[in-house]
């Protein structure tokens, strides 16, 4: 691809890998590492939110997830606690020590979030916000781009290359599926899209196995594929009480379900000597 100046391979040989400063020391995503970003869907409340975060860092996960400014399909739906959720993210990194990521949906709302949260994430539906993507060029944190809903492998190198050439090389893929004639799941997920980012970018790729199936049930199976094919890791939905979730329970694990998961993949990473 001829217009990929920074996220090329043939720019760059060796494939970057991202830093995360946390207090019990740096997190690494990229080739080499099985890195597990886990959480559930939206931060609904201190209580079960400061609740999951010590089973996951117990369990040995590396990054805590949790939206607290969700970009719903309906604004009737539940849409995070705002600054509230901020506020608990920042109190479960205290607690547990591990890094933190949420959603950034506006350019007014970076250096809030950035206060509050190690990584940032540009959604699927803002992967051409090309305002965004340079804003968040412009800051000094890691970045997670979540390829576009109906978006080839080609527009959504283009769209790192935005945040890259704004000067943030702390950037990190993730496929999440996109949206295909195909109806039962949620989205397709995509694993020829981590063979080929693997080929054609040095930029890590990690996958959301949550939003591209749709189906806790399948999360599982979804995850092994994706480790299979060379991701540099997962961002899994976990849920204390799934059944009960304000956003996304259908395809979020309860903790022995992802207890079972993070053994199998831990298999797996063993197998092509990954560092977890």
């Amino acid at each position: 691809m001829e217009a990929l100046k920074l996220a090329s391979r043939e720019k760059q040989s060796p494939y970057t890998v991202v830093e995360i400063d946390s207090p019990q020391g740096p997190v690494r995503i990229g080739e080499g590492y099985c890195t597990v970003i886990a959480g559930p869907c939206a931060v609904e409340n201190r209580e079960e939110y400061l609740l999951i975060a010590q089973v996951l860092k117990e369990m040995g996960v590396h990054i805590l997830r949790g939206g607290a400014f969700k970009p719903r399909s309906s604004p009737y739906s539940f849409m995070g606690l705002g600054v509230e959720g901020l506020k608990i993210l920042a109190e479960a990194r205290e607690l547990t020590g591990l890094p933190v990521v949420t959603e950034v949906m506006d350019t007014r709302d970076i250096e809030l979030i950035s206060s509050y949260a190690d990584i940032l994430q540009v959604g699927s539906r803002n992967m051409q916000n090309f305002s965004l993507l340079q804003a968040v060029g412009r800051i000094n944190k890691p970045v997670i781009l979540k390829r576009g809903l109906s978006a080839t492998i080609e527009e959504w190198l283009l769209a790192a290359e935005y945040i890259l050439s704004a000067g943030n090389q702390k950037l990190i893929l993730c496929e999440r599926g996109i949206r295909t004639f195909e109806s039962y799941t949620r989205n397709t997920l995509d694993i020829g899209a981590v063979v080929a980012v693997k080929e054609l970018s040095h930029l890590p790729i990690i996958v959301d196995p949550s939003h591209a199936t749709g189906r806790w049930k399948m999360v599982r199976p979804a995850s092994k594929a994706a480790m299979v094919a060379g991701a540099d890791g997962l961002m899994v939905e976990v849920h204390p009480y799934p059944e009960r979730a304000l956003s996304d329970g259908k395809q979020s694990l309860n903790p022995d379900n992802f207890a079972r998961l993070w053994t199998e993949v831990k298999q797996l990473a063993d197998i092509e000597g990954k560092h977890y």
